[in-house]
């Protein structure tokens, strides 16, 4: 026992002596950097106090959030109207599911159906007279205790079996009431009031836009385009090869060929839209465009590796399953549906993490296509990488800069937790 843990700690020893070299490199220029920046958000260092930084405490973070004037309501006032929306919304598909099963079960639990379609009336009535909290303390308290109590009537077996399209319906209609009876107070609503008004929030909702915009897209092209290079196709070890180059292509000379491909005059983009009769569009002067263009260019660069990804994922796959598939006789989309995508969801695991983590951090795109400025005008194209960036670089305000970019450590941080969770529970692995 003695000898074997002595040989156990001596194996230990060697192995950590191994990577002594590595952890001395990582400690100089990533540890060290790391925790001295942390330290540094917590100090008033600027171009004024170069030589006398002194200890700020939480200043700076309280800086960044600083409004420039006072937006139309406050944050927790949208949130707490949001919260409303989001409830009636599900009032509304649980009204549906609720139908459903009245029907099926031939009004044994009319009561509890008859009271949700109030609830729901109810709180239409309330959201269109501005009295809204009434009604959001009903609703919510009435669904918490038809989903926490165990011998219900009322079971949503329906919004339980098709919680994907629930889901979706519940966003749906959120999404409707921000653009009609919600759109004075909600969460959007205060960001949209707020991101004119205050740098940092513009900077974190034009990412958030920007993720948006390329993490979903990029994976749903890169999926199908593996599927295609995975297949019996001529020529395909040539169209990996040039699907890959972009990734490997420096992003700014991307950016720049991209930046010709958008001119508004001579581009070839807009040459090709002429084709469809479509008008000239301002991809790099209007505003609106700003964070699409961006978007483009990231997804054209990433396109390829995602794909290459996916493409490994796939040829993991044993075609065992197909075969067995095939003598069941299903057809191409239910092997897709029930094989290949639930199979290749570690690989579409990492590739999400991977991909939000990247787009957080997007910059040299922005930097290289608008000639080192924020976008066209009115900060269209400033994201949070580039906020950080300014207040260093350019203002020379490196307290404030390190603590703008420890926030943005803890959006990604906190995305990332979430994925994990998510994924714990959802993707299978195969042994």
């Amino acid at each position: 026992m003695v000898v074997s843990k002595k040989k156990r700690m001596r194996e230990t020893a060697l192995a950590y002596l191994f990577l002594l070299p590595s952890l001395i490199v990582l400690g100089i220029f990533v540890f060290w950097p790391v925790g001295f920046s942390f330290v540094l958000s917590f100090f008033k260092w600027d171009f004024r106090n170069m030589n006398t930084p002194y200890f700020h405490g939480l200043s700076n973070y309280l800086e960044i959030f600083r409004f420039d004037y006072p937006p139309k309501f406050s944050f927790i006032t949208g949130f707490l109207f949001s919260l409303n929306y989001v409830a009636f919304s599900i009032i509304i598909i649980l009204s549906i599911f609720a139908f459903v099963e009245f029907v099926k079960t031939k009004g044994k639990a009319f009561a509890t159906y008859l009271a949700i379609i109030l609830l729901s009336l109810l709180s239409y009535k309330a959201l269109t007279v501005n009295t809204v909290w009434i009604a959001s303390v009903l609703l919510w308290g009435f669904l918490a205790y038809e989903l926490l109590k165990n011998k219900s009537a009322f079971r949503i077996r329906a919004f339980k079996s098709h919680i994907w399209i629930s889901v979706a319906a519940i966003i749906l209609l959120y999404v409707i009431f921000e653009m009609s009876v919600a759109n004075e107070k909600s969460v959007f609503a205060f960001l949209i009031d707020a991101k004119d008004k205050n740098l940092f929030l513009k900077a974190l909702v034009n990412t958030f836009y920007y993720v948006i915009l390329t993490v979903p897209i990029t994976l749903a092209l890169a999926l199908g385009l593996a599927v295609l290079l995975n297949s019996n196709v001529k020529f395909r070890i040539f169209f990996r090869t040039a699907y890959f180059i972009p990734f490997v292509t420096s992003v700014v000379a991307v950016s720049l060929v991209w930046k010709w491909i958008f001119n508004d005059e001579y581009g070839l983009l807009n040459y090709f839209l002429s084709w469809f009769n479509v008008d000239p569009i301002r991809w790099l002067k209007d505003e609106k465009w700003t964070i699409p263009t961006i978007a483009i260019v990231s997804i054209w660069k990433q396109l390829g590796y995602n794909s290459i990804i996916f493409l490994a994922g796939l040829q993991n796959i044993d075609q065992f399953y197909y075969e067995a598939a095939e003598v069941d006789g299903a057809n191409v989309w239910q092997k897709f549906t029930k094989i290949t995508w639930p199979l290749l969801s570690p690989t579409t695991f990492f590739l999400l993490i991977v991909s939000m983590i990247g787009a957080f951090k997007v910059f040299a795109q922005v930097y290289v296509l608008y000639e080192g400025l924020p976008g066209p005008y009115n900060n269209s194209g400033i994201t949070m990488v580039y906020y950080v960036f300014d207040l260093f670089y350019r203002q020379q305000r490196m307290g404030l800069a390190s603590a703008a970019a420890y926030l943005l450590f803890a959006v990604i941080l906190v995305f990332t937790i979430i994925q994990y969770r998510v994924g714990n529970k959802v993707v299978e692995y195969v042994s």
